[in-house]
């Protein structure tokens, strides 16, 4: 139990940076100095030195010898290409499930989607952000195959920080789950290719909301 407070407390530490950096609270060069870090969020240097090696796989903060740490920039390029390579991963995914979910699996899906209908109607960001993970998770597991399960996760942990940051957008909500619906039904009739393009088209459009938000932020 100690350990997955532990674990939470990090993670949440890790996420409120995040958004800080992407917010751009935190400017790319900024050093991120432990003690500070831990006198503003009252905990120890523990589970703030945990959360900045955390973003340092995430590739938001860059680690400099003698343990310094500074916000990463992270260049346009660079985020399209993950952008990239996340749409072709979770669309193959998709693509898969389509052909390889079992019917308790599509049921599940289907159930987790009308979950996410309802948190739109009340607003709840929070819970959908929690909810997304689980719909698209349902669906990395739906493929039946490990290897590819296993090398998107790592990659949308990566881009996790950026996914968050979308439903920043007014309006996203409702346009995250009208793209969601599209996926759904394509599993569940079995359409691997419309699967395949719509998740494809789901996570394109994840990316142009993101870039449309940090735009609007330089502005």
């Amino acid at each position: 139990m100690a350990q997955s407070s532990k674990q939470t407390q990090t993670d949440k530490l890790a996420a409120d940076i995040a958004d800080s950096i992407l917010s751009g609270v935190l400017a790319p060069g900024a050093r991120l100095d432990e003690h500070g870090l831990a006198e503003r969020y009252a905990v120890s240097r523990t589970p703030v030195r945990e959360a900045i090696r955390s973003l340092a796989a995430m590739g938001l903060v860059e680690l400099r010898p003698r343990r310094s740490a500074v916000v990463a920039e992270i260049t346009p390029e660079k985020l399209e290409t993950m952008f990239v390579a996340m749409g072709e991963l979770e669309a193959t995914c998709a693509r898969l499930s389509a052909l390889s979910m079992t019917p308790i699996e599509r049921r599940r899906l289907q159930n987790q989607h009308e979950r996410m209908g309802a948190l739109v109607e009340t607003d709840d960001v929070a819970g959908f952000v929690e909810a997304n993970v689980t719909f698209h998770g349902l669906i990395y597991a739906g493929s039946h195959n490990t290897i590819l399960a296993d090398m998107v996760i790592r990659l949308r942990r990566r881009l996790d920080p950026y996914r968050r940051a979308q439903f920043r957008s007014p309006g996203r909500l409702p346009r995250s789950q009208a793209e969601h619906d599209l996926v759904v039904q394509a599993i569940v009739s079995g359409n691997a290719a419309g699967a395949h393009a719509a998740m494809l088209d789901h996570v394109s459009l994840v990316e142009d909301t993101f870039v449309s938000l940090t735009a609007t932020r330089a502005a």
